[in-house]
């Protein structure tokens, strides 16, 4: 980031807060007052996508509204993934500034307001403030498994991120939309964001122990599903074209 380029965002905008779920009926309630609380005084919304749960986790919701107005429920009648779900409610979303957390209450909401402010006061060019936790809590086989994911991810891609699956990110709503969709690319945002010469920034973050429900990956199926994806980022990074600064001539 030039430390000369001037921010150019208005001063004042509309918060999306995207959380996808899947059988998280034990922790959205407490999550979406927290996600409330931290925000008070913003102009904000909370969507949660529920993908299709097998349990009551829309019933929850559902009864939340009349608590929490600023609360949207939407649902997946199948279920297609943490990415058409985050998907759904970016394109839902009233609120040009994003900001997305996992549904299993890991992710601390308190930190979601200090992202937001860095991407406010950043250059245009900075379109993701992502999230990087330092002090993880979770299993040491999870662990172990991220990061070496992680390093191999970030020595072909070359994307700067040390923390790609924190569920933390906050990211322009308009840049995101220009992206190529294609299932796990919420895996990839800080590279499809460079594809598109965005800039990206990282903060550290907080992480908390799971306290209900179960992961919904093991390290079989997100490696299976890891070396697939990355083959295709890398066809999409290779196949970009950049007509550099674009122009329109004046008619005359």
């Amino acid at each position: 980031m030039d430390p000369q380029e001037t921010p150019a965002r208005p001063s004042h905008q509309k918060i999306s807060i995207v959380v996808p779920v899947l059988n998280e009926a034990g922790a959205v309630e407490s999550l979406a007052r927290e996600i409330a609380d931290a925000f008070s005084g913003r102009d904000h919304e909370i969507i949660f996508v529920d993908d299709a749960s097998a349990d009551d986790t829309a019933a929850r919701l559902g009864a939340l509204q009349g608590e929490l107005g600023q609360l949207r429920v939407i649902r997946h009648r199948r279920n297609a993934g943490q990415s058409r779900a985050i998907r759904t409610a970016v394109l839902a979303a009233r609120g040009e500034v994003i900001v997305t957390l996992d549904g299993d209450g890991q992710n601390d909401p308190a930190d979601a307001p200090r992202l937001v402010d860095i991407l406010m006061a950043a250059p245009a060019k900075v379109a993701m403030v992502g999230g990087e936790r330092r002090q993880r809590r979770d299993s040491a086989s999870k662990r172990w498994a991220s990061y070496w994911a992680n390093g191999i991810r970030m020595r072909l891609l070359n994307d700067g991120a040390a923390d790609t699956g924190c569920g933390l990110k906050v990211f322009s709503r308009s840049a995101f939309l220009e992206l190529p969709y294609f299932d796990h690319m919420h895996r990839y945002l800080p590279a499809l964001f460079l594809r598109d010469d965005h800039g990206i920034v990282f903060e550290e973050v907080n992480h908390r122990s799971r306290t209900t429900g179960t992961s919904k990956y093991n390290n079989i199926n997100r490696l299976a599903s890891a070396i697939f994806d990355l083959a295709g980022v890398l066809w999409l990074r290779a196949r970009a074209r950049k007509p550099g600064e674009v122009v329109e001539t004046p008619y005359s």
